[in-house]
């Protein structure tokens, strides 16, 4: 499956964003999701996954309560729904596809977009 991230840009702080992430080439629908983010010098880090019903989702715990994940699989996309930023949320955000949910949220899945930049100005 092949995934293409969009909806980066630069917020200010306690401003929101919306990221995209279409998915093509086999059945999105097979395909648990995440998004992962990434600061320059760090290891890539888990945000939050969903299901690939929607019917279960998960969370960093540095995320809980701003953000929400989402998916419309007739679409073909999911969405990461970011609200109340902080500066400590900037990084390039990636999505990512398994058709493991255990495994899409760790650093591991399979199938991975390029990332979208998110910056938070304080």
């Amino acid at each position: 499956v092949q995934l293409q991230a969009s909806g980066g840009g630069l917020v200010q702080a306690g401003g929101s964003l919306r990221l995209s992430c279409a998915a093509s080439g086999r059945t999105f629908s097979r395909y648990h999701m995440a998004w992962f983010r990434q600061t320059p010098g760090k290891e890539r880090e888990f945000v939050a996954a969903i299901s690939w019903s929607g019917g279960s989702t998960s969370y960093a715990d540095s995320v809980k309560g701003r953000f929400t994940i989402s998916r419309d699989n007739a679409k073909n996309t999911v969405y990461l729904q970011m609200n109340s930023l902080k500066p400590e949320d900037t990084a390039v955000y990636y999505c990512a596809a398994d058709t493991r949910f255990g495994v899409v949220q760790s650093t591991t899945p399979d199938y991975w977009g390029q990332g979208t930049q998110v910056t938070v100005s304080s």
